[in-house]
């Protein structure tokens, strides 16, 4: 049964002059989980918002969306509201009410449910989710973690028949997206849920997709049974710099020619069936192998990809070394600082430095105090104890806003904070933004205004209004969400240069495979403290999940590999294991 039916499907924004999505065609089937994948700016979000009706964007619409049959638009605002659930990229956004109880209570109120049967409800999803424990608490104590899943409970509890999920974990650490998609996906499973899920961080989605919608410019460029479909796209190389580690390791040997991959290799996994869950999955019983291709698509898979094909007889790569001897651009020292005096300190003996010139990333779970932090090394919050130093000077030695005059700028998490006008065009004019300033082409969004900008086009904004205050010290917080992973890539290279030119940089970040392409050094943060600091390599590779995709596939194997370029040149020095 077709749960949704997308046909020749156009949009165009209401200021824009070209459209989102083109001819945009496609079906999602009772039980399916199906993933949307595509760069930044090619139309995820806002398909996934025109099949809810109540959240779709202003503009001219072609084509039709049938929901089980039926027209969309002709849904009773009940059955839209409770046969379709939808989680937002921002959990903040999505909560309404003050206590956790309530909130899962709230969207069945508003539906009219009879109290019993709420408390029923309430009382079965919050046992589910392992709510239990923090059933009473007030949602300003959860964690960004604990508010999403909040929210994906809250949308569960009204049963809905299919679950849109838009970029649910851009703002959770690595554990906690992970968790959270190994929820999704058991709700697909134990409930038969339709998911459609639109992701950038795809380590976790693709192995349990059951199909893959790929986009770009606002077009589908493929569409069908994940492997197959990844396979497709494997030329398209905005696509598949998103895909995960094993794939892209997969594609990038297999264009450069100089490897044969065994044939006997066969990738293995969970793969739902007729709505039957098959515990291997064989590419040859197909028929084509060719067509259907042995691609790897998780950590498990794409070691034994490696192992059953390539040799390690040279184990390692030439490590580089870095410049340790600089100045201090930013030094904690004992910090310790609280929210409210009755409240538990969110900062506690903090201590840390940044050199000069070098781009310091710090990790680590949500409400570990990360942002707290930064927020610190900006002036905004006071440290009840410690030393805080900038450039060696005293934070409260900084009088009269010069601490703001070139010498530190900050880009904060919720980046819509920054924007003050009512186009792009008008936001760079008003600070003075040169355009050699960041390889970032805004003509396209010049009209546009920025609450309309993708969540990627949002911070790349945000960053040039950072920029543009010309800074020695740049504060970070999440600056890659939203973005896809070519837009990453463009960023790294960014701050890199930046870096280069002498800006030193702070990094907060829940993106680990970013963290370890552009840091120098990081630390990881554990309830309010550093516990561990180091240079990239030395961190990642003593780390078992924060670290990268990659690190885990080739450990005991290789040492110390983080990237898959790496992967690919230590591959490349040992050479095929059957030639």
């Amino acid at each position: 049964m077709e749960i949704f039916k997308v046909k020749d499907l156009n949009f165009t924004y209401a200021t824009a002059k070209e459209p989102a999505l083109k001819d945009i065609s496609f079906e999602v089937n009772a039980g399916e989980f199906v993933t949307v994948c595509g760069a930044t700016g090619s139309g995820k979000s806002t398909l996934l918002r025109l099949l809810k009706r109540e959240l779709a964007p202003v503009g001219d619409v072609s084509g039709r969306i049938l929901f089980e049959g039926r027209d969309l638009q002709g849904l009773t605002a009940r059955e839209s509201a409770g046969k379709i659930g939808f989680v937002m990229q921002n959990p903040e956004q999505q909560i309404v009410t003050d206590k956790v109880w309530h909130e899962l209570a709230f969207g069945l109120e508003n539906l009219g449910v009879e109290s019993e049967v709420i408390r029923r409800r309430v009382a079965e999803m919050a046992s589910y989710f392992g709510i239990e424990s923090w059933f009473e608490k007030s949602v300003t104590e959860l964690s960004g973690g604990q508010k999403q899943l909040l929210n994906l409970a809250s949308v569960m509890v009204m049963q809905p028949e299919v679950l849109l999920l838009d970029e649910p974990t851009a703002q959770l650490d690595p554990i906690a997206a992970a968790d959270f998609i190994s929820t999704v996906s058991k709700l697909n499973r134990d409930t038969g849920l339709s998911v459609v899920i639109t992701e950038h961080r795809l380590e976790n989605v693709i192995p349990v997709s059951d199909r893959l919608l790929a986009l770009d410019r606002g077009e589908v460029i493929a569409f069908g049974e994940t492997r197959e479909t990844v396979e497709k796209i494997s030329e398209n190389e905005r696509v598949l710099y998103g895909m995960p580690a094993a794939v892209r390791l997969f594609a990038g040997l297999k264009a450069s020619g100089n490897f044969k991959v065994s044939e006997n290799f066969n990738a293995t996994e969970k793969l739902k069936v007729n709505g039957t869950l098959k515990e291997t999955w064989n590419p040859k019983e197909t028929g084509n192998p060719k067509e259907t291709g042995n691609c790897p698509l998780d950590v498990c898979e794409g070691r034994r990809f490696i192992e059953e094909n390539f040799k390690n007889e040279v184990k390692s790569l030439p490590k580089t070394e870095r410049i340790r001897d600089r100045e201090k651009a930013l030094e904690f020292k004992e910090v310790c600082f609280r929210y409210e005096k009755d409240l538990p300190d969110a900062v506690r003996s903090m201590s840390f430095e940044v050199r000069k010139g070098e781009i310091f990333c710090m990790l680590g779970g949500n409400g570990s105090g990360k942002t707290t932090t930064l927020s610190l090394a900006a002036g905004i919050c006071k440290a009840w104890a410690g030393e805080i130093r900038i450039f060696g000077k005293k934070l409260k030695e900084y009088k009269a806003g010069t601490l703001y005059n070139e010498c530190v700028a900050m880009l904060p998490q919720d980046v819509q904070t920054l924007f003050i006008a009512d186009t792009v065009k008008e936001e760079l004019k008003e600070v003075r933004f040169e355009p050699e300033m960041l390889p970032f082409d805004f003509k396209p969004l010049t009209d546009r205004h920025p609450y309309d900008l993708s969540g990627g086009e949002q911070q790349m904004l945000g960053l040039a209004k950072a920029i543009a205050a010309r800074p020695k010290l740049l504060l970070l917080d999440e600056p890659t969400k939203g973005l896809d992973a070519c837009a990453k890539k463009e960023f790294a290279s960014v701050l890199r240069s930046l870096r280069d030119s002498g800006l030193t940089i702070l990094l907060v970040t829940h993106d680990v495979e970013f963290a370890a392409a552009v840091a120098d050094r990081c630390a990881l943060v554990f309830r309010g403290e550093v516990t561990s600091e180091g240079e990239s390599h030395e961190f990642f590779a003593g780390n078992n999940f924060y670290t990268t995709a990659i690190n885990r596939m080739t450990r005991g194997f290789y040492d110390g590999i983080l990237r898959v370029r790496e992967a690919e040149e230590i591959i490349r020095l040992n050479g095929c294991d059957k030639e």
